[in-house]
C-alpha cells in the first residue's frame, strides 16, 4: 500500500503519524524525512532522483506499506501524477498547499489567479503566461527562481513580485519586491513567486477558477478596431489565421505588420503573450487604443522588420500581416509553431511558400474570397465581394507523443523518466 503524506510544516495529523510508525519504506525530500518522524526500522530514500526514487517503490511491491513525504498538497503538480502514471493507486492526505498559502500571505484571493509550473519544464511558457496574465502564480525550480523568472520580464512588463520563501517552515519568510531589484537578490529554494500587476491584482468575483474562459465570439466585425482607410484584416480572414495560429496560454505570438493591431489584440483574448510589431508611429498609436478599448494586454514594438525581431522573445506563433519574404523567413527561422502570412498579390504566395519550407516549415496556401449580403432598395440584396486574399501558413512538425500507458498491463511510456516531483512539493529539494 501506497500512502503519500503532504508536509507543510505543521505538526502531523494522527492518521498521518499512524501509517508512519507502520511504514516499511519511507521516501521524501531530505528536509522531510528530517521533519517528520520516520521509524527506526523503516528504510529512508531521498527524493533527489525521482526516476530512482519511483522504481524503488515499483521494487517494493504491493504487500509493502510505503510512505512518501511531499510539500503541501502532493496532488497539485506533484508526486501523485508520476505515482498513477506507474500504475499506483496511492492514498493522499494532503496539507496545506504552498499556493494557498503564499496567497494567504499576500492577503489576495486567488480564485482568478493562474498557476504556472517552471520545475522540470521549459520555463519560456511560465514567463509568457506572466506577460499576459495579471495574476499568476509561479512554482519555481532550481535554476529557474525569482531572479531569473524577474530577468524575463524587466523592464517590458511592469509586475510587482511575493516571493515567498520555506512556507510553512520556521525560517519563512515573504518579501513584496519589484522585479529590477528581484535580480540582484539572492533567494532561498523552495519558493513560490506571486507575479502581479499593480494596476490589476484583484479581478470580478467569477465563478470558475484560475483563467477565466475564452472569448464568447471572435473574428470581430473590422468596426470594433479603430483603423485607418479600411487597413485591417477583415473578420473571415482573422477567423481562418486565428485557427491556424491556435493562440492559447502560455504562447508567445508575434503579428508583424499589425496596422490596426485586430490579429494580435484576438490572440491576446484567447490569453496567449501578444507583441504587435508596426513601423509607423501613428498606427502604434491606433494599436494601443484598440488594446486599451478591448481591455487586453499587448505589447507594441516600434520599428522595422526583420531588424526590430532581434530582441524579442521567441513566438510560438507568428501572424505576418507586411513586409515581403525577407520578413516572412525572418519569422519562419524564430517560430516554434507556426507562421501565417497574408498577401494580396498572387505572384507574392510561391516567394514566401519558399521562405517558409526554407526554415524547415510544411508549407500550404488557400485563396479566401467572402461574398457578404448588402442590402438594395425594396428589400432585397446582393453579394457584395471582398478583396481576395491569399493565405498562406507553414506549421512546424511537433516532436512525436509518447505513447499512453497501457492500464490493463501497468507498461508505461519512458518519458515517464523525465517527469520530477516538481510541485508545490519539490520534495527534491
Amino acid at each position: 500500500m501506497i500512502t503519500v503524506i503532504g508536509y507543510d510544516g505543521s505538526p502531523l495529523p494522527a492518521e498521518a503519524r499512524a501509517l508512519l510508525e507502520e511504514a516499511a519504506l519511507v521516501v521524501g525530500g531530505a528536509r522531510h524525512l528530517a521533519a517528520v518522524p520516520v521509524p527506526d526500522a523503516a528504510r529512508r530514500v531521498v527524493l533527489g532522483d525521482v526516476t530512482a526514487a519511483l522504481d524503488e517503490i515499483d521494487a517494493a511491491g504491493a504487500e509493502t506499506n510505503v510512505v512518501v513525504v511531499a510539500s503541501g498538497d502532493p496532488g497539485f503538480f506533484g508526486i501523485v501524477r508520476a505515482l498513477r502514471e506507474r500504475g499506483h493507486r496511492p492514498r493522499v492526505l494532503p496539507a496545506l498547499s504552498s499556493v494557498a498559502r503564499a496567497f494567504g500571505r499576500a492577503g489576495l484571493p486567488w480564485d482568478d489567479a493562474l498557476v504556472v509550473s517552471a520545475h522540470g519544464r521549459e520555463s519560456r511558457r511560465a514567463v509568457n503566461a506572466c506577460r499576459a496574465h495579471p495574476k499568476v502564480a509561479v512554482l519555481t525550480a532550481p535554476g529557474f527562481g525569482p531572479a531569473e523568472l524577474a530577468r524575463e520580464l524587466f523592464p517590458q512588463t511592469p509586475r510587482t513580485f511575493v516571493v515567498c520563501e520555506n512556507l510553512g517552515e520556521p525560517d519563512e519568510r515573504v518579501v513584496h519586491v519589484r522585479p529590477a531589484e528581484a535580480t540582484t537578490r539572492p533567494w532561498r529554494d523552495p519558493n513560490v513567486v506571486l507575479v502581479l500587476d499593480p494596476f490589476r491584482s484583484v479581478g470580478p468575483k467569477g465563478w470558475i477558477a484560475g483563467t477565466p474562459p475564452g472569448p464568447a465570439t471572435w473574428a470581430l466585425p473590422e468596426e470594433a478596431f479603430d483603423h485607418r482607410d479600411s487597413m485591417v484584416t477583415k473578420a473571415e480572414v482573422r477567423a481562418f489565421a486565428l485557427a491556424k495560429l491556435g493562440p492559447r496560454v502560455g504562447d508567445m505570438v508575434w503579428d508583424v505588420g499589425a496596422g490596426s493591431g485586430s490579429v494580435a489584440i484576438e490572440c491576446a483574448r484567447f490569453g496567449a503573450a501578444v507583441v504587435a510589431v508596426e513601423r509607423d508611429a501613428a498606427s502604434c498609436e491606433r494599436i494601443r487604443a484598440n488594446v486599451r478599448a478591448h481591455a487586453v494586454k499587448v505589447a507594441v514594438s516600434r520599428g522595422e522588420a526583420p531588424h526590430v525581431l532581434e530582441h524579442l522573445p521567441d513566438p510560438d506563433a507568428v501572424f505576418v500581416g507586411g513586409g515581403g519574404p525577407e520578413v516572412v523567413r525572418a519569422c519562419a527561422s524564430r517560430a516554434l509553431r507556426s507562421v501565417v502570412v497574408a498577401l494580396a498579390a498572387v505572384e507574392r504566395v510561391r516567394p514566401t511558400l519558399d521562405a517558409l519550407t526554407a526554415e524547415g516549415l510544411s508549407a500550404q496556401a488557400v485563396q479566401l474570397q467572402a461574398n457578404r449580403f448588402s442590402p438594395l432598395p425594396g428589400d432585397v440584396h446582393r453579394l457584395a465581394a471582398t478583396n481576395p486574399v491569399f493565405v498562406v501558413w507553414g506549421d512546424r512538425e511537433p516532436p512525436p507523443v509518447p505513447p499512453a500507458r497501457d492500464d490493463r498491463t501497468g507498461r508505461r511510456p519512458q518519458t515517464i523518466a523525465e517527469l520530477p516531483d516538481d510541485s508545490d512539493t519539490r520534495s527534491a529539494q
